[in-house]
């Protein structure tokens, strides 16, 4: 069931579009990726869901509410992490908790969230001497300390360590593991593939594709490699005419092969019958890496 739908949403500025024509849905109880490169359209199209920017066209609902008439209804159950925010330096953990806590008629206990965020022993932590890592937790728990059905996070890794970042990859997979609908912006392409059910690859203002992050990557020209040195000579034509053979390669003696993983059996099968070692053989998968290059354009 569809927990957000938006349908043929249009934002320009000063005559400008940054998003045209963008449509898709976001089930409930899944992490749904919005991927794409530095002024795609991906947090303008999440604010037009969170009720921050007006859309010009098009339609957005959050749980059948409209996120600009709607309001107060929108704000209950969702919460934000907002691509870029910022607290008064002098405020403490505990204080912006507590406050943020106030502002909803049932919040979750802000004291047990801290603990669940690895932040209790900074609850009387100024905002100004936490981390990197411990601002983007705090910035989590004050997203989830209403209570929300609906959680959008934006580039919330940005900026962190690699430790740092896959630490808020476990915190990101709980959340949903506790029933919240996770909508998560980003552009690294290692986190829209380890966590999101979906992904909505944006460009220019449109999704060029939406499918699941092995459906994108299935979508490269050759989603499985294999490279190798041949032990006698090998006609590099015969490779070519191999099934789901995209392309083929050969430097210095080295061949490499793009295609499926049929091609990969294709190979070695045209290897064995014909009496040839495979010296140096390693196969590779596509990643989400590779599909990104595909689906976006050049200038991405």
């Amino acid at each position: 069931m569809a927990i957000i739908e938006v349908s043929g949403l249009h934002k320009a500025y000063a005559g400008k579009k940054a998003v045209d024509g963008v449509s898709f849905d976001v089930e409930e109880g899944e992490i749904f990726g919005i991927l794409g490169p530095n002024g795609a359209g991906k947090t303008t199209t999440v604010e037009c869901v969170e009720g921050l920017r007006r859309p010009d066209g098009g339609s957005v609902r959050v749980a059948g509410y409209d996120p600009v008439t709607d309001r107060d209804s929108v704000t209950r159950i969702l919460g934000a992490q907002l691509q870029e925010s910022d607290l008064q330096p002098k405020i403490t953990v505990s204080e912006a908790l507590e406050l943020y806590a106030a502002c909803y008629p049932d919040p979750v206990d802000w004291r047990a969230l801290a603990e669940r965020l690895g932040l209790t022993d900074k609850l009387r932590t100024r905002f100004a001497k936490l981390s990197g890592g411990q601002k983007q937790r705090l910035s989590i728990a004050l997203a989830l300390v209403g209570k929300p059905d609906i959680v959008v996070l934006d580039e919330l890794t940005t900026g962190l360590d690699p430790r740092a970042r896959r630490d808020t990859w476990r915190l990101i997979q709980d959340i949903r593991d506790s029933g919240v609908t996770v909508l998560l912006v980003t552009h690294f392409m290692e986190e829209a593939q380890r966590l999101c059910d979906r992904i909505a690859l944006i460009d220019k203002g449109r999704i060029t594709a939406l499918d699941t992050p092995s459906g994108l990557i299935g979508r490269t020209a050759g989603s499985t490699a294999i490279s190798f040195t041949p032990s006698a000579p090998l006609e590099v034509q015969l490779l070519a005419e191999l099934p789901s053979v995209a392309s083929v390669t050969h430097k210095d003696g080295r061949i490499v092969v793009n295609g499926t993983d049929e091609t990969v059996h294709a190979v070695l099968s045209l290897l064995a019958g014909r009496g040839i070692s495979a010296r140096q053989l390693r196969v590779t998968e596509a990643t989400l890496d590779d599909a990104y290059l595909d689906l976006t354009g050049p200038d991405a």
